[in-house]
């Protein structure tokens, strides 16, 4: 597939970057700017990105522009715009006359290719110390801003360009009018990224690369995991061995709701109810990374044992999305903690199972609509984020069977509101927690000490930043009434109004 690839120098942009391309439809590939690809015929463009560093260190990042000179066209942002400036004779300098948040862009040449269509003061996004004052002898300005003479410049006779803002961030109001002119009037890429090309592929590749032998897959219930067993299902059909385990601590029937809907999917899966097994491992345990640690090993060894059941087993397929492959491989370093329990982690060496993951090239937007497309129902498709530890990081202190009927009350109480409200699609993620705290109240004429319930509600894109949801007082009001009157054992119920960053969104 006729691909554009981004060079990433470290900006916090570049996933954003690639999003803006996607949603044209067209595919493109992050790669850290030290393992830039060699020129193939299916690159049809590259674009750099912007970078914390200046174009003047020594160490400033740098790689080999001339791979793709002449082979097909080049976008600088920011930082890119500088490095290759100044890679080809012009001057970059940190000067008083910086530039930090909005800007109007100001046409000089509105013919041009790259600014094609835009009005005459495009408000911009602008993040930058360096200047680019003298462009190369054979480049030519053609936009400015109230401040910056060479905001945007065009190599003569040549596709490369530079521009100085970010046209991927939303305060970039025609952004996305100047990423179109990149990719369909400069690099002449055609809109294939679909949905439906996309199953159509991998499901061919799947099929090549698994011929007729089996594979084992863990469930989880979210999203990426039932993707990726409805792709292997179409490619490879019942030689798909699907693991679902109850580990006691999902939402209020979920196991069963969860697996009457794969099974309906005509899934090949196996429910397995191991929850006493995991409350016994987790007896007495009150520290949050230990709770992790014990239900990630608990969690392969009945996985494990389920998949040993199963002859011949070659391949373990997982729910890897794009976003972890970037991290793995990203300037800034990989990640330093894999939660064993979510990637299914040491299981393929310890089973010598060579490892398939169809999603991996996909962020976690596009597996909603390839999911959509494949027919995953709304419960599971619309369902909000959920922890891999699933509600024993929303219990404070130690996890018994007691507490987590407690929480599963509560916590189906205020998800159902929510749905009946309409507040459900409004909000990425939402759940209550059971806090190691009780309370004085009074209920009829008798004084209680029970139990005291925080609700959290979130909006995020991509977990790394979240605002509190100031959901309506009359349904915080409802919803507290009802967990209160109906759910007992509870007598208080507290609203978590912190963003993240300074918290995070789950308590443990």
């Amino acid at each position: 597939m006729e691909k554009i690839v981004i060079l990433d120098f470290g900006s916090q942009y570049t996933q954003l970057i690639a999003r803006r391309v996607r949603e044209q439809n067209v595919f493109c590939e992050i790669y850290a700017y030290y393992h830039a690809p060699d020129w193939t015929p299916d690159i049809k463009g590259i674009i750099l990105s912007g970078s914390p560093c200046s174009v003047n260190e020594d160490s400033a990042p740098h790689f080999d522009l001339e791979k793709f000179r002449g082979r097909c066209p080049i976008l600088g942002i920011c930082y890119g715009a500088q490095w290759i400036a100044k890679h080809l004779g012009g001057e970059v300098q940190a000067s008083q006359t910086r530039e930090y948040g909005r800007a109007n862009l100001i046409p000089i040449q509105k013919d041009n290719l790259l600014l094609k269509n835009l009005s005459g003061h495009s408000q911009v996004w602008m993040s930058h110390g360096d200047t680019i004052i003298q462009l190369p002898p054979n480049a030519i300005c053609i936009g400015s801003t109230d401040n910056i003479q060479n905001a945007a410049y065009q190599i003569q006779n040549e596709p490369i360009y530079g521009i100085q803002f970010h046209p991927e961030v939303t305060h970039s109001l025609e952004g996305e009018t100047i990423i179109r002119n990149f990719l369909f009037a400069i690099c002449h890429i055609q809109p294939l990224w679909t949905p439906t090309s996309f199953i159509q592929s991998t499901v061919q590749q799947l099929q090549n690369q698994l011929n007729n032998d089996k594979v084992v897959l863990g469930l989880s219930g979210g999203v990426d995991s039932s993707v990726s067993a409805l792709l292997l299902n179409k490619a490879i059909g019942k030689n798909l061995y699907c693991i679902f385990i109850d580990n006691g601590l999902l939402r209020k029937n979920e196991f069963e709701e969860v697996l009457s809907s794969y099974q309906q999917l005509g899934l090949n899966v196996i429910g397995v109810k191991a929850q006493h097994r995991f409350y016994h491992e987790l007896k007495g345990i009150h520290d949050p990374e230990q709770k992790r640690k014990i239900i990630g090993r608990v969690f392969i060894e009945v996985f494990e044992a389920e998949a040993h059941k199963i002859q011949e087993v070659k391949w373990l397929a997982q729910g890897t999305i794009y976003p972890d492959v970037i991290e793995s491989v990203s300037v800034k370093g990989p990640s330093v903690t894999i939660k064993s329990h979510h990637n299914v982690g040491g299981l393929p060496e310890k089973m010598h199972l060579k490892v398939v993951e169809p999603l991996r090239m996909l962020f976690k937007d596009e597996v909603r609509k390839i999911g959509k497309a494949l027919g995953l129902p709304t419960n599971i498709l619309n369902r909000h984020p959920f922890p891999g530890p699933g509600l024993a990081i929303r219990i404070l202190g130690d996890i018994t069977e007691e507490k987590v009927k407690l929480l599963q009350e509560a916590d189906s109480i205020f998800i159902d509101i929510l749905k009946q409200t309409g507040w459900y699609d409004k909000i990425w993620q939402a759940g209550a927690v059971l806090l190691d705290a009780h309370s004085v109240g009074v209920m009829g004429d008798e004084r209680t000490y029970e139990k005291v319930v925080a609700l959290r509600a979130v909006t995020s894109s991509d977990g790394m930043t979240a605002d509190w949801v100031p959901i309506p007082y009359d349904i915080l009001a409802r919803i507290s009434n009802q967990i209160i009157n109906q759910v007992k054992g509870i007598n208080r119920v507290v609203y978590d109004i912190s963003s993240k960053p300074p918290a995070t969104i789950e308590w443990e």
